[in-house]
């Protein structure tokens, strides 16, 4: 049952109608970007310069996140990085009318609920900011560096399925870059295939 739901799962994934979007560069700087907050706050990549920068792709309704947020996978790594000084940026990409559109009011109460800590989360309507990075499931994950490069994009970790047993011991692409990053060390792997539900743009 196991094998099963994982190759069910990452048959899923890639079996998704994405997007031809250009993806960023890694090693160069990160595409520029201002959206609005929950609380109608602009929020500008551009101000956080000199912090190390991870950026999450977020669906509430996606399995692949459900499985990262209900076993706590997410809220640890989140915890984790902003404890050590980086901004963490969720966005939502979902347009109007599409799943994963969520309210501000309906993001707060869910991140509540979840007891997860971004720094902040960042309304995506129009997909500006999702077509500027080529993001193309969620989760997809992003690692800027403190001078503005990008270090890392792709999978959060190496398990694409919605199994929540496949968290423990699995490698987390993230954790990696960043560790490695802010060590002033390459990053070994600095971009992978994402895995998860289509981000649901307008078009």
């Amino acid at each position: 049952m196991r094998i099963s739901k994982t190759l069910i799962a990452a048959a899923f994934a890639a079996a998704l109608p994405l997007t031809a979007l250009a993806a960023p560069t890694v090693g160069q700087p990160a595409p520029a970007f201002t959206g609005k907050d929950m609380h109608g706050k602009t929020v500008n990549l551009a101000d956080l310069k000199g912090k190390y920068v991870v950026l999450e792709w977020h669906n509430q309704g996606c399995p692949f996140v459900v499985k990262h947020y209900e076993s706590g996978n997410m809220q640890k790594l989140q915890k984790e990085l902003t404890g050590q000084g980086a901004a963490w940026i969720t966005v939502i990409s979902s347009a109007p009318g599409k799943q994963g559109h969520v309210t501000a009011a309906e993001e707060e109460a869910y991140l509540k609920a979840q007891n997860a800590t971004p720094t902040d989360v960042v309304f995506d309507e129009d997909g500006k900011i999702g077509q500027a990075y080529g993001a193309k499931t969620t989760p997809h994950m992003f690692v800027i560096d403190d001078k503005g490069t990008l270090v890392y994009a792709g999978a959060i970790d190496d398990k694409a399925s919605t199994d929540k047993a496949d968290v423990a011991g699995a490698t987390n692409y993230v954790q990696a870059a960043y560790t490695e990053a802010k060590a002033g060390q390459p990053v070994k792997t600095p971009s992978t295939a994402p895995y998860g539900c289509s981000v649901k743009y307008s078009n």
